[in-house]
């Protein structure tokens, strides 16, 4: 079992991945510092083993397969994940392991957007979408996550070992962090600087395509991690609609004691049936969601005893 483990995905990475490794391994002298190739056309993997960094290989294409990967098949007590591209400076590591060795934080945040992220980044679509994504999660899940996306975090032993990885891609931070911040996990905010990708080297973030897939993420866990709520709103959105057009109905009825529109009535009707049954959906896997909340605190106990044994037996 490692104390720290440096995590580098990377996929055609060749310009910056030895400048990443170096920095990783001044910053971090015991660390073993893994780089992950995703099907690289470059030298990147060529490079990362030239400079000593452990050399492994996802062949699903996807950044979230390569974490997958990583997280199943590394033993750490501290995980570092740091993105291969040179845009965040791993003087700010040891920090970020000190909150998880010894504040025994489960996840640390690499927060860009509290110093020079809107300044250093030049794609201005990219400034808009970090700041609707964060908005949308502290609002939707009542937190207070400075940065949703950035790709600097540091991890506990637990919380690698209880991530359900099921987003393939660059949705994958949101992701990782709805489910600390759902299973009450200790999250701490770590502002770091940023700086943007050296000239040459490009980021493979799609603003319209990847966004579009982070917001449809965020709108999928919320129900899947606050049902009561997602179906609440279904429910209001599909009672205001009976209700809207209910009214006039029974205005002219009201007047005249004739029902002159009876299919928009029985539409009404099963209107109303459908908002009561979002309801109640909600309500029984509200309850489903707590006894899983109980069942994975079980296992952060069962996660424990293991890490022990591990610790025990790398001595």
């Amino acid at each position: 079992m490692d104390k720290i483990a440096v995590l580098i995905p990377c996929y055609n990475e060749e310009q910056t991945i030895e400048k990443v490794i170096k920095d990783s391994r001044n910053a971090l002298p015991d660390a073993v510092i893994y780089v992950y190739d995703n099907n690289s056309s470059d030298r990147t993997a060529e490079i990362a083993e030239a400079n000593g960094a452990v050399v492994r290989h996802e062949y699903v294409q996807g950044k979230g397969n390569v974490i997958r990967r990583m997280f199943r098949e590394i033993d750490a007590e501290c995980y570092v994940m740091v993105d291969g591209d040179d845009t965040y400076p791993m003087d700010s590591a040891p920090g970020m392991c000190e909150l998880v060795l010894e504040k025994n934080a489960d996840m640390v945040v690499g927060d860009r957007l509290s110093s020079t992220y809107f300044t250093e980044n030049k794609r201005p679509f990219h400034n808009f979408g970090n700041s609707l994504v964060r908005g949308s999660i502290n609002h939707l899940f009542d937190c207070d996550i400075r940065d949703v996306m950035t790709g600097f975090r540091a991890f506990s032993y637990e919380f690698a070992k209880t991530f359900p990885v099921l987003s393939t891609g660059f949705e994958i931070e949101t992701e990782m962090t709805i489910h600390a911040v759902n299973n009450h996990m200790q999250i701490e905010n770590y502002i770091i600087e940023f700086r943007d990708r050296p000239a040459g080297s490009e980021s493979k973030l799609n603003t319209y395509s990847d966004g579009m897939r982070v917001l449809m993420t965020i709108a999928r866990l919320y129900r899947d991690y606050k049902p009561m709520g997602f179906f609440l709103i279904v429910s209001i959105v599909l009672a205001v609609i009976s209700i809207a057009f209910f009214v006039p109905i029974f205005a002219a009825y009201l007047e005249t004691g004739l029902v002159d529109r009876f299919p928009t009535l029985i539409v009404c009707g099963f209107v109303m049936m459908a908002s009561l049954l979002s309801m109640f959906a909600g309500m029984i896997l509200h309850n489903l969601t707590i006894n899983h909340r109980r069942e994975f605190e079980m296992r952060l106990i069962s996660l424990n005893t293991e890490k022990k044994r591990l610790l025990k037996e790398s001595k």
